[in-house]
């Protein structure tokens, strides 16, 4: 789980924005703030990180999943991936209760937040940060903007505290996440916090069973993500 800190803390090589964007003067000014001058065919424009894209009020990117926000401090609005380019879903421990994530990731001084928390009893869903923005999850900026990160209920140096319930509706959940952004379903796409370059944790830890869990991932028919994409 991402304790305490400010994305800004441990911010890693800058990734370059996406085939639509192109960054102008090389820098970042403030969050939301950097100017980009796109191509798109024929047409120039600017494209702001940020910008207040039409949104639906409590919409989340898995069906099924319970919209309940994080604190706007603990995330940045983006448009991605036309600013940042989604390549990699970050494994994460709480090292805790449900609850405690969904309080620590409302709370803005914590600053930090997932875009996903499982449940361990059952495998409920509750998505706290849209996909198209940057959640501060990764204690890595280049890493938080270009992922997706899940939470999971449970402890580092628990076994059993993950839960077959965990593992299945996390599987299902990431291999939408892959399917959506067009992924491959392998370890190199899908990493734990610990892979992290820079960062000091060690979730989901030696008990998470990367076997079983992407056994899991790549059995959820294709087909299934298309009928999500699809409001099924």
């Amino acid at each position: 789980m991402p304790g305490p800190r400010r994305e800004e803390r441990t911010a890693g090589p800058r990734r370059g924005v996406s085939r639509r964007a192109l960054l102008i003067g090389g820098a970042t000014v403030g969050l939301g703030a950097a100017g980009y001058l796109a191509v798109d065919g024929s047409n120039w424009w600017y494209r702001v990180p940020g910008v207040n894209r039409p949104r639906k009020e409590g919409e989340v990117d898995h069906p099924g999943a319970e919209w309940i926000p994080a604190s706007s401090a603990n995330w940045r609005m983006a448009d991605r991936p036309y600013d940042y380019t989604i390549d990699r879903v970050v494994i994460h421990t709480i090292e805790g209760d449900y609850a405690v994530g969904l309080k620590v990731f409302q709370d803005p001084g914590h600053g930090a937040a997932a875009h996903y928390v499982v449940r361990t009893k059952d495998g409920h869903v509750a998505q706290m940060v849209r996909e198209l923005d940057v959640a501060y999850h990764a204690g890595n900026r280049s890493y938080n903007e270009r992922s997706i990160g899940i939470e999971h209920e449970g402890f580092v140096d628990r076994p059993g505290s993950i839960t077959d319930a965990t593992y299945r509706a996390s599987a299902e959940l990431t291999a939408g996440i892959c399917d959506r952004y067009g992924l491959p379903r392998d370890r190199e796409h899908i990493i734990g916090h610990v892979e992290v370059p820079g960062t000091d944790h060690t979730d989901p830890g030696p008990h998470w069973d990367w076997d079983r869990y992407m056994r899991f991932v790549s059995a959820v028919p294709a087909t299934r993500a298309e009928e999500r994409e699809d409001g099924a």
